[in-house]
C-alpha cells in the first residue's frame, strides 16, 4: 500500500511539469521584423532549407535579411540558398578552439545589419505566422522558442524522453539551441558566440552569460509557432546526436527541474516494476494506465509522438536512461558529427 501511495504521488508530480511546458503566447510586444536579421548556420543542408527558405517568405511579416552561413558544405546548400532568395555568406576557414556552428553564426552576426538577430537551425520551419507569434512574444532581451517535434519514422518516437527533457530543463529560463532572438546590442555586450566557441551545446552557456550580464532570458514551447524534425536519418545519427553532449546539458538544468524530473521518472519505473515484482497485474496494470495517459498528454506538448508509445513508455524511457548514462560516464569522448570529429562536452 505505501508503494502504490508512493506511485500516486510521484503520477501527480508529474503534473508539476506542465509550467515547463508553457506555449509561447503572444504580449503585444513586436508586430513588425523590418529590423531583423534571420542568421542561418549550414552545414550540408540542401535537404532541410527548402523548407524553412519557404517558411520564411510565407510569413505575414518579412525580415530585413535572411542570411545563410555556408559552413564548408560539400553539397548544394548554398545554390539551394540563393535559389530561394537568401544572402550566402561562405563560411572563412574554422579557427583553432571554434565549433563550426558557434563560428558560422558568429559570421553572419558580424555581417547581419539588423538591430534584431534570429538564430535558428536549418532543420527547423515556421508554422502559419509563426515568426509574428514570436516577434509578440518577444519582450527583449534573449527570448528561445523550443520546436515542436514533427516525429515521422518510427525510430524518432525514441525521443521522447530526450525531448520532455530538454523542454523541461529550458523553460522558462534557459535557451533551446536551436532558435534564439536577442537584440545585437546585448549579444555584443556579451560577447557572442566568440564566448561559447569550443562549446557543443552553446545555448547553456550563452544562458547562463546574458543571466550573468543582468538580459532576460526567456523561452517557451513553439507548437503551432515553429517545427523541427530531430535526427531523421537513422537510429545512429539519433544515438550520436543525442549523445554527443546530452549529459552536460542535463548538468546545466535548473537543481529543481531536475529533481522533480528524477522524481518523475521514478515513477514512471515503479509502475512496471512493482507489477513484475508483486505479481498484482490488475493493480500495478491501472497505474501504467495512469502514467501512460499522462506521458501522452505531456508529449503532445513537446512533439507529434504516437499515443502508442505513451502505452509502451517503459521502452523510450530505458533508451534514454541508458543513453544518458552512456554520455554520462565517457564525457569528452571523440563523435562524428557532419563529418567532423568532435569532443563531446
Amino acid at each position: 500500500m505505501i508503494i502504490l501511495t508512493l506511485a500516486l504521488a510521484l503520477w501527480l508530480a508529474g503534473f508539476l511539469l506542465l509550467p515547463r511546458l508553457r506555449p509561447c503566447f503572444g504580449s503585444g510586444g513586436l508586430k513588425v521584423a523590418a529590423t531583423l536579421s534571420v542568421i542561418i548556420p549550414a552545414r550540408n543542408e540542401e535537404h532541410n532549407l527548402p523548407k524553412l527558405l519557404r517558411s520564411v517568405a510565407s510569413q505575414p511579416v518579412k525580415p530585413l535579411e535572411v542570411l545563410v552561413v555556408d559552413d564548408g558544405s560539400t553539397d548544394r546548400t548554398a545554390e539551394t540558398a540563393r535559389q530561394l532568395g537568401a544572402t550566402v555568406i561562405p563560411s572563412a576557414s574554422l579557427p583553432e578552439g571554434w565549433r563550426g556552428k558557434t563560428w558560422a553564426c558568429h559570421q553572419g552576426a558580424q555581417m547581419a545589419r539588423g538591430s534584431l538577430l534570429l538564430f535558428l537551425d536549418a532543420d527547423t520551419w515556421f508554422e502559419s505566422d509563426g515568426l509574428g507569434k514570436i516577434l509578440s512574444a518577444y519582450e527583449g532581451g534573449a527570448f528561445s522558442v523550443g520546436p515542436y517535434h514533427a516525429v515521422q519514422k518510427p525510430f524518432e518516437q525514441l525521443s521522447l524522453f530526450f525531448n520532455f527533457n530538454m523542454a523541461a530543463g529550458t523553460v522558462p529560463r534557459g535557451l533551446f539551441g536551436q532558435m534564439l532572438l536577442v537584440d545585437s546590442d546585448s549579444y555584443r555586450r556579451v560577447g557572442g558566440h566568440e564566448t561559447v566557441r569550443g562549446r557543443i551545446l552553446e545555448n547553456f552557456w550563452l544562458a547562463r552569460r546574458f543571466r550573468e550580464t543582468g538580459i532576460q532570458v526567456r523561452s517557451a514551447m513553439g507548437k503551432g509557432v515553429v517545427s523541427f524534425r530531430m535526427y531523421p536519418n537513422g537510429l545512429r545519427q539519433l544515438v550520436e546526436g543525442w549523445t554527443k553532449g546530452f549529459a552536460s546539458g542535463a548538468r546545466q538544468t535548473p537543481r529543481g527541474a531536475m529533481c522533480l524530473i528524477v522524481l518523475w521518472m521514478a515513477g514512471l519505473l515503479l509502475a512496471p516494476l512493482a507489477g513484475l515484482l508483486t505479481g498484482d497485474c490488475l493493480r500495478w496494470g491501472a497505474v501504467w494506465l495512469l502514467f501512460a495517459a499522462q506521458v501522452a498528454w505531456l508529449s503532445r506538448r513537446v512533439g507529434a509522438f504516437h499515443w502508442t508509445t505513451a502505452l509502451l513508455y517503459p521502452i523510450p524511457l530505458l533508451f534514454f536512461l541508458g543513453l544518458f548514462t552512456w554520455s554520462a560516464v565517457r564525457p569528452g569522448r571523440r563523435v562524428t558529427w557532419k563529418g567532423r570529429q568532435l569532443r563531446a562536452d
